[in-house]
């Protein structure tokens, strides 16, 4: 079986989501975000202090781009989807699942972004960003996962048969 990478704004229910599917699948669970930190062993928010978006993003890219996973469900940063390497990688090693939510729901989710290691231009709102990503986040995803309005269990339910139907036709 493949791997699920799964992505979409921070705040979508990536990691959530990741834990309890893996939990379901009998697959491993692996987080970009924690992976970054460990191999550099700062915060999110530190490295893009420390780097600026550019540099964090291409370390990003970098990290992403050579993860190595087998029947693992791996939960991305928000911002993955700007690293072409990396989501090039991620299509090849699995399945890219995009969890999408409405803005609105998003900004009641979303905390403190400088916290949550969020990368965001100077000058740019949470709007903008949705707007730039989202369109990047639909071009990379194989599956589309509308998750508003639902409970965790059911948006694991749409992905797992999605995965399970997929490995029984080949």
């Amino acid at each position: 079986m493949e791997n699920i990478i799964l992505i979409g704004m921070p705040g979508a229910g990536k990691s959530t989501v990741g834990v309890v599917l893996a939990k379901k699948l009998g697959y491993q669970f692996l987080d970009c975000d924690l992976v970054i930190q460990e191999k550099c062993k700062k915060l999110l928010y530190q490295l893009i202090e420390e780097k600026g978006e550019a540099g964090f993003l291409m370390l990003e890219n970098q990290i992403n781009a050579s993860l190595q996973a087998d029947r693992a469900v791996i939960a991305t940063g928000g911002s993955a989807v700007y690293g072409k390497e990396a989501m090039a990688h991620f299509k090849e090693i699995g399945k890219v699942v995009y969890l999408q939510l409405p803005y609105e729901e998003l900004e009641e989710r979303l905390g403190d972004l400088h916290e949550r290691g969020v990368v965001i231009r100077e000058g740019s709102t949470l709007l903008d960003l949705y707007r730039e990503r989202t369109v990047l986040y639909g071009q990379y995803a194989d599956m589309v996962v509308h998750c508003s309005g639902r409970d965790i269990r059911s948006v694991v339910e749409e992905i797992a048969c999605e995965v399970l139907e997929g490995t029984e036709e080949k």
